[in-house]
């Protein structure tokens, strides 16, 4: 293209290389913990992209139902009385469920040790042979 080059201009709302996104607005208290725990860790590996990003925010709402609920039975007990007898807390099926919804999400994030791929020091300096094995 002959002629100026257009003059460019840094987007505002865009992920910047150097800075972590900061929290949605809309995520609870809760939420907005794990994002600020979660997103840095993500941001310098280099795995907080733009597509990335919906799924995260899913993840930390996941994390903040599982604190809410486990707050909750703290304070009413994990068990109820019913007419039928003692049940479990109803807030008990919603954190299994959001618990498991993390997990799965943390995987697919990369945020669990197994899907990081890490080693321990020891596996790493010996790689997995026996000690003496090789001369």
């Amino acid at each position: 293209m002959k002629g100026r080059k257009p003059k460019l201009k840094v987007i505002e709302g865009g992920l910047a290389p150097g800075r972590c996104p900061p929290a949605p607005a809309w995520l609870s208290f809760q939420a907005k913990a794990e994002w600020k725990r979660a997103a840095p860790q993500m941001h310098s590996r280099r795995l907080l992209t733009p597509d990335t990003l919906a799924t995260l925010e899913s993840y930390c709402v996941a994390v903040g139902v599982v604190r809410e609920c486990e707050e909750i039975m703290s304070r009413a007990g994990r068990m109820i009385e019913a007419e039928d007898g003692p049940k479990p807390h109803p807030a008990f099926r919603m954190q299994s469920a959001a618990m498991r919804e993390a997990r799965l999400l943390a995987a697919e994030l990369g945020l669990t040790p197994h899907r990081r791929g890490s080693k321990t020091q020891e596996e790493d300096t010996n790689d997995g042979w026996p000690d003496g094995f090789l001369a």
